[in-house]
């Protein structure tokens, strides 16, 4: 009797280490996530999870207009990873068939934000009630009011119903593709991009805005706007210019390779040059690239050189440097991206490295120069596709530009 139980034992082993372990799924489908951003506001975005042709979970992020392909999800047991795209940020926590709880990450900064996500859908903002103004237009805009750091910016909203989309932009660039809700008398809007955490909330009027601005759980701002359909920001091309004392734009940096790159090469000489200052931590410095990308890939007959200048805050050397590579991998960048600084993107230490510059005022810049070697203009900060018309009128007038410094010498003459 001993060995048949003894046998029987045997067998039901056997039979449980050969029953193929059962994996948890997530659920395909429309998600809903929310990041914390204090101890009583979170920021939602909406996701839509999906699997590519050989079975690799993929999700789509929302913001407005904007979608944003995340397609570098790692899992193990019930622990996961997701990767944002070009960015080093990432979603790190567990899941279940229908949650996932985490952290969302940037390690660089040691910045960390809890990450809730549930299956199903909803609405972005819960909509209440009906909304007691129509904040569609533009407004004058000032942030961190009441500080040494009070900084201007321009609201453009469109308002339908209780959803409200748009944008503020600044003097460095954009807030990307925000979207939102007017409750009675309240304005919220949000965006995630994959390293920008942004919420704002307002109290509202027919004519005027009292907000708070978080940007994740580690800066709130306070910020005040006005109705002013006039309004508009210093000229982008003002901004930064040669110091006096200098008449050329020059750079001596390395590419991921080790290899010196040069102002004075052979490669620029007798060309017109555009140089981006920028980060592959920059949502705007990735639009302005996809822009320049789109744009040359358009125009392949254009006889002009770029050069992009990276200032990373990855701590060493290597992340960086792994970081500009995987930025040039994803967006098929075909012009070199050299390492300028690591371990801190501060614009007065930027500044100590292109000492010919007044200031290192946005990331981007984009430094224009003819086949002479002479500044033509520069341009500060960049207006992506959430700012509308005012991305529009950029397209016409960097075609312009690039049009004047590439015509030849008989050309230009006429």
């Amino acid at each position: 009797m001993k060995r048949i139980g003894l046998l029987a034992v045997s067998i039901s082993l056997f039979l449980v280490s050969c029953k193929k372990e059962v994996k948890e799924e997530l659920t395909i489908g429309d998600w809903w996530a929310k990041m914390d951003v204090s101890a009583t506001d979170a920021l939602p975005v909406t996701l839509y999870l999906s699997k590519d042709s050989i079975g690799n979970y993929q999700m789509e992020m929302h913001n407005a207009e904007e979608s944003i392909m995340i397609d570098e999800i790692e899992i193990k047991g019930d622990s996961i990873r997701i990767n944002m795209p070009v960015f080093e940020g990432y979603v790190t926590g567990t899941f279940s068939k229908n949650e996932i709880q985490g952290s969302f990450v940037k390690e660089s900064l040691d910045r960390t934000v809890p990450f809730t996500a549930i299956y199903g859908k909803r609405d972005r903002f819960e909509i209440g009630s009906e909304p007691s103004v129509n904040i569609s237009g533009i407004w004058e805009t000032h942030f961190d009011i009441g500080t040494d750091e009070d900084y201007p910016a321009m609201g453009i909203f469109m308002q339908n119903g209780n959803i409200v989309k748009g944008t503020f932009r600044t003097l460095t660039g954009d807030y990307r593709f925000l979207e939102g809700v007017v409750n009675g008398d309240s304005l919220k809007l949000s965006t995630f991009d994959g390293t920008h955490v942004f919420l704002f909330t307002a109290k509202v009027t027919d004519s005027t805005l009292q907000g708070i601005f978080y940007s994740g759980n580690h800066s709130v701002e306070k910020f005040v706007a006005k109705r002013n359909e006039a309004y508009q920001l210093p000229d982008p091309n003002t901004l930064t210019y040669l110091k006096e004392g200098y008449d050329r734009f020059d750079f001596s940096f390395p590419d991921t390779n080790g290899n010196m790159i040069s102002m004075s090469d052979d490669r620029f000489k007798n060309k017109p040059v555009l140089v981006q200052v920028m980060g592959t931590w920059c949502p705007n410095c990735l639009d302005e690239t996809r822009f320049y990308v789109d744009y040359f890939k358009k125009n392949p007959d254009l006889d002009i050189e770029i050069v992009a200048l990276a200032f990373e805050y990855a701590k060493t050397k290597e992340k960086a440097e792994k970081g500009i590579e995987r930025l040039i991998k994803r967006e098929k960048l075909t012009y070199p991206v050299l390492l300028a600084q690591y371990e801190t993107s501060n614009k007065r230490m930027a500044n100590e490295k292109l000492p010919m510059l007044n200031h290192v005022l946005s990331y981007p810049t984009t430094i224009y120069i003819d086949r002479t070697g002479a500044v033509k203009k520069i341009h500060t900060g960049f207006n992506g596709p959430a700012t509308g018309n005012r991305y529009e009128d950029f397209t016409k007038e960097f075609d312009q530009t690039i049009r004047e410094l590439t015509a030849s010498e008989e050309e230009a003459s006429k």
